[in-house]
């Protein structure tokens, strides 16, 4: 039994683009969590020395390389000293009790370019206020936004296709959000523009009905993808809450256009949600034609996100 558990966690890992969606989105589940599949083989391990199962210890090799393969890179730090520019994204969360004070930690944190996603009527006069005297330019579009210590131009909202669909009814009733969900700027570096998309892909929930319920997730995705594959400028950002993990299939459209800037030069996974106990990284900072020197995440807010951080270098 430890044996045949031991290689079917091996296979499950190993196979895991094979999962089908079909049902209840399995296989996009299976992937949000997929590093946190490892807790099972010192479970196994323990199991297998009990049980004195040399058959059992030799089928965990298949799993502990897998995962190695997966997921050994991040636990190094990858990080470089120096940098030219930092950058920083964060979902301040419809229901924030403190916005201000999340506009103040994000102050401290001294980053150049900050985006912040799911931002209420209400609260964008407070962001724009308490932002002001750190980040002269800056730009809303919707529910998401871009503040720099930069010049902005080129300005515009991105159509993702973003709705709530059936899950509108779960945001608190006197929240008031935008339609628009994403955005693309321009910043002004002496090393040249750098292209910043902004952008919030539509929620994913577990449900007793739907299972792993991501349609507007995925549409948005799939959408995002086409905009990405269309822009030839030479350095593009991404910014943003992705609504899922870079494991995830549903991204693929975006991540095969772009570097994540945790893999390239982070240290350890980088979980950015729930704030509390962090268990999946769906907050992103991708990009292309620009190298990561480093990424971070930043101390909690306000949010039941948490705000994630890197440097970038040309």
């Amino acid at each position: 039994m430890l044996t045949g558990a031991a290689l079917l966690l091996g296979l499950v890992m190993l196979l895991h683009a094979e999962i089908p969606n079909r049902f209840g989105a399995l296989g996009s589940l299976v992937e949000t969590f997929l590093p946190w599949f490892g807790i099972f083989v010192p479970v196994l391990a323990a199991g297998a020395l009990w049980r004195r199962s040399l058959s059992a210890v030799i089928a965990l090799v298949l799993p502990v390389t897998v995962w190695l393969s997966l997921f050994g890179g991040l636990l190094v730090d990858k990080s470089e000293p120096g940098g030219d520019l930092t950058v920083a994204t964060h979902n301040v969360g419809a229901d924030n009790p403190d916005p201000a004070g999340t506009a103040r930690d994000l102050i401290g944190s001294g980053v150049d370019v900050l985006a912040l996603e799911e931002i209420t009527e209400e609260d964008r006069v407070v962001y724009e206020t308490e932002l002001a005297g750190a980040y002269p330019y800056h730009t809303v579009q919707g529910t998401v936004g871009l503040w720099s210590t930069l010049p902005l131009s080129d300005t515009r909202p991105v159509d993702i296709a973003t709705d709530y669909g059936p899950l509108a009814d779960t945001k608190p009733a006197d929240v008031q959000l935008a339609g628009n969900r994403a955005l693309r700027t321009t910043v002004a570096t002496d090393q040249g523009p750098l292209v910043v998309y902004v952008a919030h892909l539509g929620s994913v929930r577990l449900t007793p009905r739907a299972g792993f319920w991501t349609d507007s997730r995925d549409r948005n995705a799939q959408a995002l993808g086409q905009v990405l594959a269309a822009d030839r400028s030479e350095r593009v950002m991404l910014l943003g809450d992705l609504n899922g993990s870079l494991d995830d299939r549903a991204l693929a459209g975006i991540t095969s256009r772009l570097d994540s800037a945790q893999e390239e030069a982070g240290d350890g996974f980088g979980f950015s949600w729930p704030a509390k106990f962090p268990v999946a990284r769906i907050d992103q900072i991708l990009v292309r034609g620009v190298e990561p020197t480093g990424s971070w995440v930043l101390p909690a807010t306000g949010s039941d996100h948490l705000p994630v951080a890197a440097g970038i270098s040309w």
